[in-house]
């Protein structure tokens, strides 16, 4: 299996520290965040993986170089100008000819992707798309996410407003996608994953399908100072912090 980070954005929200480094290049516990991601999808036997730069990409290229001191390949995708979280994917369509997965580059996480994986390869459809679910108490600074009782989603809204929300699950940045679902997402253009291909895809009656992370998972989304403090203390004492450095079973 094959999988797309995410890590063109320009990490606004947390300069000045981003103004020389890319965002998932900052250090959390001693190590350049991306390091864990890395390590995290070669743990699950994710052992392909394809990055997406722009913002300072020498300084990931330099670090990780083709990837075989942490067990994996790596192909970088540098974008002079920035296709969004969709549209950076769809850049390297070519790349994945089968279900692969999608992380965003400033998500740390714990959860048992190769449980996720699993479950989106058990859905009935012939090609659908499938993402990772976590509680939030305040809906309205992510995308929510309603789903039914067969775990379909029906709904998605990014950032809803107006103090009702249909929903306190919300986006959690890992996705599993079949590689079809791309074809649905424009050549060339900015395009975002909860802006733009969600709405299409429910609208085109294509299925989405949701999986709640479970209640002893770790997510944090690390793109704001606040959360960036957070993950400084918190991750240390997750499951991932203490197995990376252990080789996949």
């Amino acid at each position: 299996m094959k999988a797309m980070i995410l890590a063109a954005g320009e990490g606004t929200r947390l300069r000045p520290l981003t103004a020389g480094v890319p965002k998932p290049m900052l250090p959390v516990a001693g190590r350049p965040a991306l390091e864990y991601t890395v390590e995290w999808l070669q743990h699950h036997g994710i052992r392909e993986i394809v990055i997406n730069l722009h913002h300072h990409p020498e300084t990931v290229i330099r670090h990780f170089g083709d990837g075989s001191a942490f067990g994996v390949s790596i192909e970088y995708s540098i974008e002079e100008r920035i296709l969004g979280t969709a549209g950076g994917t769809k850049r390297r369509a070519s790349v994945f000819d089968r279900s692969f997965v999608v992380v965003y580059g400033d998500v740390l996480t714990d959860l048992d992707l190769s449980a996720l994986v699993g479950y989106h390869s058990t859905r009935a459809s012939i090609f659908h798309l499938t993402m990772s679910l976590y509680r939030v108490p305040d809906p309205g600074r992510c995308g929510v996410a309603l789903l039914d009782v067969e775990g379909r989603v029906t709904s998605f809204v990014e950032k809803p407003s107006g103090g009702e929300f249909p929903s306190d699950l919300a986006s959690a940045g890992v996705l599993v996608l079949d590689p079809e679902i791309l074809s649905y997402v424009p050549e060339g253009l900015f395009w975002d994953y909860g802006h733009d291909l969600f709405p299409v895809l429910l609208q085109g009656g294509i299925p989405i399908y949701g999986w709640p992370l479970p209640n002893d998972a770790y997510l944090v989304d690390f793109g704001t100072p606040d959360n960036y403090k957070r993950a400084q203390t918190e991750w240390p004492t997750t499951r991932a912090h203490k197995f990376l450095r252990e080789p996949a079973q």
